[in-house]
């Protein structure tokens, strides 16, 4: 929302007006709406949010490849190097390498919600088969996104590439153009948070519910109007902890405001366990594998080398964030 101001801001006043925006009241608002949102009962029914979120994603990718190509081609020749951007010390290359590799390992966190939207599937077919279907689909998706946004950003703007290239400042024009990415970001977001939430509320419901059976302050539903909506049943835990969880969500937004260090951390806390531990634990008792057969080793060895990686890219995130924090 502040790159939507800052872009009208410099198609009035010039690219080189000092165009400066608060951004507390924007996170402020999007906690409100959060809180809103998080009184939906549960991923199931959030399939409308769902592909909202989508089709905005698709869309600010889309914009966000084609003005990097556009920008490519404007400029006739590619920027950047193999080497990357330069630092005055190796050991401030090597913070930034072990950022990149935390930002990488958030590339693909949909492992996180991966039981719960195969939860909301019907069969036939059976749901691990569409599953399976669909992630190779996202998989291949994401990929081409990741790597031509990337690519192309990077050979647009070389070493003076932002973290983010619509919000970053690497496209001015067409401002419309930018402006409505941005709000596809907004609209995105909006929605992925209550998809990553609902299997935290989820957890924690059952938790609670289940350590104390006999609460109604637990386990009651009211029922509940709003006018011009639907009466819905409003659970007295499920207002409170939800709003707490957004409360505080939105608390260290406002204490970390960095987008590519926050990220980096987040990746590397959730991608070896998520992503790499429980499904190869998963595996070994599918299938039956027995200790110390080849399968059993080399599985294993991935295993604690993804480990390795993850500790390594949390030391580098966390290192980042710290620096960010103490400019």
């Amino acid at each position: 929302m502040r790159a939507i101001q800052k872009s009208n801001c410099y198609h009035k006043k010039g690219h080189k007006a000092n165009c400066a925006y608060g951004d507390h009241i924007f996170m402020l608002l999007f906690g409100v709406i959060q809180i809103v949102l998080s009184q939906i009962p549960d991923i199931h029914d959030m399939a409308w949010l769902s592909i909202v979120a989508a089709i905005m994603s698709f869309s600010y990718a889309f914009i966000g490849l084609g003005l990097g190509f556009s920008k490519v081609v404007e400029n006739e020749n590619i920027q950047g190097s193999i080497r990357g951007v330069p630092t005055d010390t190796v050991a401030q290359k090597i913070w930034l390498i072990l950022q990149a590799v935390g930002d990488i390992a958030f590339a693909y966190p949909y492992s996180i919600i991966l039981l719960e939207i195969q939860d909301t599937m019907k069969s036939p077919p059976p749901e691990n088969q569409t599953i399976k279907k669909a992630s190779m689909g996202a998989i291949l998706i994401t990929t081409f996104f990741y790597l031509c946004c990337g690519c192309f950003g990077y050979a647009a703007f070389g070493n003076n590439t932002p973290g983010n290239l619509l919000t970053g400042f690497g496209f001015f024009e067409p401002f419309w153009l930018v402006d409505f990415a941005n709000a596809c970001v907004v609209l995105h977001l909006i929605g992925a948070y209550q998809i990553f939430s609902q299997p935290v509320f989820a957890f924690a419901e059952r938790w609670f519910s289940g350590m104390f059976p006999n609460s109604g302050f637990m386990n009651n539903f009211y029922p509940f109007k709003i006018p011009l909506l639907p009466a819905f049943q409003l659970n007295p835990f499920r207002l409170c902890f939800r709003t707490a969880y957004v409360i505080s969500t939105t608390g260290l937004g406002l204490v970390f405001p960095y987008f590519n260090e926050i990220i980096g951390v987040l990746g590397a806390i959730g991608f070896w366990p998520l992503a790499i531990y429980f499904p190869v634990k998963m595996y070994f008792v599918q299938r039956k594998i027995g200790a110390w057969t080849r399968n059993w080793v080399v599985l294993w060895i991935f295993s604690l080398v993804c480990l390795l990686v993850s500790i390594v890219a949390l030391v580098g995130s966390v290192e980042g964030l710290i620096s960010a924090k103490l400019k």
